[in-house]
């Protein structure tokens, strides 16, 4: 199935302001609320349905040419548009 990207934003940002956005996500999560990313002349609309699939990644990808390390932790919503989603296969713990 062909990807069509919606709005991507990458920068460098402090622990607090990238928390910052992580519980602005959250409040709206549980108010459900409709969520609006913006960024420049950049902006989406999403509303997340009552059970989305969340996806933790946690990566490590290394430099062909010897260098550092790169370490990602990933956090992804996903689910069918227009369909509400149940299900769920294990309990996730984040300490």
């Amino acid at each position: 199935m062909p990807e069509e990207v919606l709005f991507k934003t990458e920068r460098r940002q402090s622990r607090a302001d990238v928390a910052a956005y992580l519980r602005t996500v959250a409040e709206k999560l549980e108010a459900g609320e409709k969520m609006t990313l913006a960024a420049g002349d950049q902006s989406v609309s999403l509303a997340v349905p009552a059970q989305p699939t969340f996806e933790v990644k946690a990566e490590r990808e290394t430099s062909s040419g010897g260098g550092p390390a790169e370490l990602s932790v990933e956090f992804e919503l996903e689910w069918d548009e227009g369909a509400d989603q149940s299900g769920s296969s294990g309990t996730l713990e984040i300490e």
